[in-house]
C-alpha cells in the first residue's frame, strides 16, 4: 500500500462532485476520463428519508500492483512511497495495465493517446499540499491522510474483493 490514502466521510459528502471536476482539470484529461470519480447511489431510505450514498474512486496504490508488473515499457512506476503513477512518455498504449486492474482504475484518454489514473497529484502532493480533489471538497468529506488505520482499512477492502494476490492473473502477465 502507498504511505498515503484518501477517504471518504459519506455522512459529510454533498454529491457535488467538485472533487471529480477539479481532479480532471488538475490532470487535464477527457470529460470521459475520471482519474478520481465520484458515485452517487440511491435513494435509499434512512430513518424514513430519503439519502443518497456516495463512494469516491481512485487508485489503491497497491503493495504490489499488477498495473507496473504487466506494462511492457515501464511506463507505469511505483514511487518508494508506494504512489503508482504513469510516465506518459513510455506509454506504448497497450492498455494491459487497464486490463491488469482488478479496479478497472487506468483509463484510455484518447484526446492525450495515453493511460491516466490517480497519482494523488503527485506534483502538488511533493510540495506539500492537497492532492486536487482533496482541495476542493466543498463539504471537507475528502480527506488525504497517511494514517495507518486508513490504509489498514483500505487494504482490507481489497482483500475482501480479492484483489490482494502475490501474482497477477495469468492472462495478463507480460513475457519475461
Amino acid at each position: 500500500m502507498s504511505a498515503f490514502c484518501i477517504t471518504l466521510d459519506e455522512k459529510r459528502c454533498i454529491h457535488c462532485k467538485a472533487c471529480e471536476l477539479h481532479c480532471r482539470i488538475w490532470n487535464n484529461t477527457s470529460d470521459d476520463v475520471r482519474p478520481g470519480a465520484h458515485h452517487s447511489f440511491g435513494p435509499f431510505l434512512r430513518d424514513g428519508k430519503p439519502v443518497l450514498r456516495a463512494a469516491f474512486m481512485s487508485c489503491r496504490h497497491c503493495e504490489d500492483p499488477w498495473c507496473v508488473r504487466v506494462c511492457p515499457s515501464g511506463a507505469m512506476r511505483r514511487r518508494e512511497d508506494g504512489i503508482v503513477y504513469v510516465d506518459p512518455r513510455h506509454c506504448l498504449g497497450c492498455r494491459a495495465c487497464i486490463m491488469a486492474c482488478p479496479w478497472r482504475i487506468p483509463q484510455w484518454d484518447s484526446a492525450a493517446n495515453t493511460v491516466v489514473k490517480c497519482d494523488f497529484c503527485r506534483e502538488r502532493t511533493d510540495a506539500g499540499r492537497l492532492p486536487a480533489c482533496v482541495a476542493a471538497c466543498t463539504a471537507r468529506a475528502l480527506s488525504f491522510t497517511d494514517a495507518p488505520e486508513a490504509r489498514d482499512a483500505a487494504r482490507r477492502l481489497q482483500e475482501r474483493a480479492g484483489c490482494v494476490r502475490t501474482s497477477p492473473p495469468r492472462d495478463v502477465t507480460r513475457n519475461e
